[in-house]
């Protein structure tokens, strides 16, 4: 049984390299539980440590992984947002559209469902785009877009139980097969502060192998967040993780490349360089 890890760092980059250094000292490379958090955006993006996201993403191309890129895109599809010019209507639009599409990209990996198709068309199939037979229409609100129920429920006087989104359904995931890769993230919440107009977003995982989707997970969730943050006037000041166990992926191997040594080398240097609370170093 391993000890819990608390994580908090002022940016995306180094809470990621906080929990990899220590993963990695961990025997059996697990994490039970691990709760991560971190500030530090700008207008789109979260703030990260160029020399981390590139070693990381070396690494990644070199063990036939996904790209960081790739992951967070899961989660929020940057490009389709910055295609939509701000209208987030088009945004749920071509997502919907091209919702089909994605799943055939990468029909194994994709085979049980998206995550940011959870989040806005909860009621219908990944695969056809069509609407499900267990919800009928008008059943859910927003057409099953629980960001857009967010965004417009998000306003002084309501309860922040009411900002939430689940993506883990009972009727298509508690399912016999013992391995499921998806959905691993549970739920995410929203806590607006409209005194400060700052908001702050929660993510619940069961499961994370953090070595090849961590970093991806983290981006794509602070993406959402600062989407949700800026369609309801707010700004996005924190982000948390909570995640179950925390592991690495199997395919993890750390004396097969020397890039991982790099990646180990990225980490340990930016840490070693923040100021620590208090002044030291």
């Amino acid at each position: 049984m391993t000890k819990p890890l608390l994580v908090d760092q002022p940016n995306l980059s180094l809470a990621w390299a906080q929990a990899y250094l220590a993963i990695r000292q961990t025997p059996g490379h697990r994490i039970a539980p691990l709760s991560l958090t971190f500030s530090g955006f700008e207008k789109d993006d979260p703030i990260e440590h160029p020399c981390i996201r590139k070693t990381l993403d070396a690494v990644l191309e070199s063990s036939g992984k996904p790209s960081v890129q790739t992951v967070a895109n899961t989660i929020f599809p940057q490009v389709l947002w910055r295609r939509a010019k701000g209208d987030r209507q088009a945004l749920y639009a071509a997502y919907r559209e091209s919702l089909p599409d994605f799943v055939a990209m990468e029909p194994q990996q994709n085979k049980r469902g998206l995550y940011f198709a959870r989040l806005t068309a909860f009621g219908l199939d990944h695969k056809t785009g069509e609407p499900l037979p267990q919800f009928p229409k008008d059943s859910l609100p927003e057409d099953g877009n629980q960001l857009e129920v967010i965004i417009k429920k998000c306003k002084k006087g309501v309860l922040a139980i009411k900002l939430q989104a689940s993506v883990f359904d009972p009727g298509r995931d508690h399912v016999d097969d013992p391995r499921l890769g998806f959905p691993c993230l549970q739920h995410v919440t929203f806590i607006p502060h409209f005194a400060d107009k700052s908001l702050v977003m929660n993510a619940f995982y069961a499961t994370q192998q953090l070595f090849v989707r961590g970093y991806g997970n983290y981006l794509g969730l602070a993406r959402l967040g600062l989407f949700v943050a800026g369609q309801t006037g707010l700004t996005l000041d924190r982000l948390t993780c909570f995640v179950g166990v925390e592991k690495m992926d199997d395919s993890y191997k750390p004396s097969d490349s020397d890039s991982v040594a790099a990646l180990d080398e990225a980490c340990e240097s930016a840490l070693g360089a923040t100021p620590m609370p208090g002044g030291a170093t």
